[in-house]
């Protein structure tokens, strides 16, 4: 029986089975099949189990866009820009999720709970969105500011970059000028009111971060996170922390495991250690018994136990160290300065 005789019906149920990206050169094949993949049903499917869209698509009938309209124009177009990205903020950096909500694509940008609260769950605010409002293209929109939603535009730059732009930058500034916005971004950036700054001794580094992150309005270029893999011999599942980082706040790391070594990046960063760069490396090598933490009678006896825990391992260095010497003919040889840890 050849294909082209199969009942329409049962056509439909197998193209609705083929991934999307493979119905265009299919539509190629005849004019039978090219009328068949008109079906909604198809690509209703397409966008349910490739992009998670589980609303209800058949409301789009009122306004005139069809499920293949979605797929084609929206889902399938902006979905190099799904998945984990940090923006280009200088020292800054960030996280944004670019994530299918319905039927939008919202670009969110995470950020760490506020100081002290490092056990809070993260924040998040949108960034941008896109949405098919007719049938000719889909409407990026700008999500920045106090004023609602207004024009924006996204270029995707190649594979693991994409860039946004606002085209209404007058959308974030406020009645109250420059003074009102940066009370407004300190509530959220921080949770601090202006008068709590000038009690606590970082107002230099928080005005810092202000006007050197205000300047962008919303126009960056984001570059893809890939999360690190996991295995199972892993001391703890790698993957993206919160940590203190004193006078610069909460900010987010990724924990990635190389060998016999541990390795945090930042993902979001300040000047001192500057988002992208390494933060910490952990030597895996040399396991060592912390004491029970909860026995100290205060903070003060944190210092001992580290001056401590650096003791054993210089020794545990020094008897390596000698075995090697020792297996050599018992000849030592000169050695270099041990560096610190």
């Amino acid at each position: 029986c050849s294909l082209l005789e199969l009942p329409p019906e049962l056509l439909v149920e197998i193209f609705a089975s083929l991934p999307g990206t493979d119905l265009p050169s299919l539509a190629q094949v005849c004019s039978k099949f090219r009328r068949i993949l008109h079906t909604d049903t198809i690509w209703r499917r397409r966008c349910r189990e490739e992009y998670g869209v589980c609303e209800n698509l058949r409301k789009l009938d009122i306004t005139g866009v069809s499920c293949r309209d979605v797929y084609a124009k929206l889902l399938h177009r902006y979905r190099h820009i799904l998945g984990l990205w940090q923006p280009d903020i200088g020292p800054y950096g960030g996280l944004l999720n670019v994530v299918v909500d319905g039927l939008f694509i919202i670009g969110w940008m995470y950020l760490p709970p506020h100081d002290p609260h490092v056990d809070d769950p993260m924040r998040f605010k949108p960034l941008f969105r896109v949405h098919l409002m007719e049938r000719k293209s889909a409407t990026v929109e700008c999500m920045y500011g106090h004023r609602g939603p207004h024009n924006g535009h996204i270029q995707i730059v190649k594979k693991d970059e994409f860039s946004t732009k606002c085209n209404q930058t007058d959308h974030h500034r406020m009645s109250g000028g420059r003074q009102e916005e940066f009370r407004t971004w300190l509530r959220e950036e921080w949770g601090r009111t202006l008068e709590d700054i000038f009690h606590e001794h970082m107002q230099e580094l928080i005005l810092m971060k202000f006007i050197y992150t205000s300047q962008y309005d919303n126009c960056l270029t984001y570059r893809r996170i890939y999360l690190p893999p996991s295995h199972p011999d892993d001391l703890i599942r790698p993957g993206l922390f919160k940590g203190t980082y004193g006078s610069h706040g909460l900010e987010i790391v990724m924990l990635s495991f190389h060998g016999k070594r541990a390795r945090g990046t930042k993902i979001t960063g300040d000047p001192n250690i500057p988002a992208g760069q390494q933060t910490v490396e952990i030597d895996l090598r040399h396991r060592i018994q912390l004491p029970d933490v909860e026995s100290l009678r205060s903070f003060s006896d944190l210092p001992r136990l580290v001056l401590d825990v650096r003791e054993r391992l210089r020794q545990e260095q020094q008897q390596e160290s000698g075995l090697e010497d020792g297996g050599a003919g018992g000849r030592q040889s000169p050695r270099e300065p041990q560096q610190g840890p």
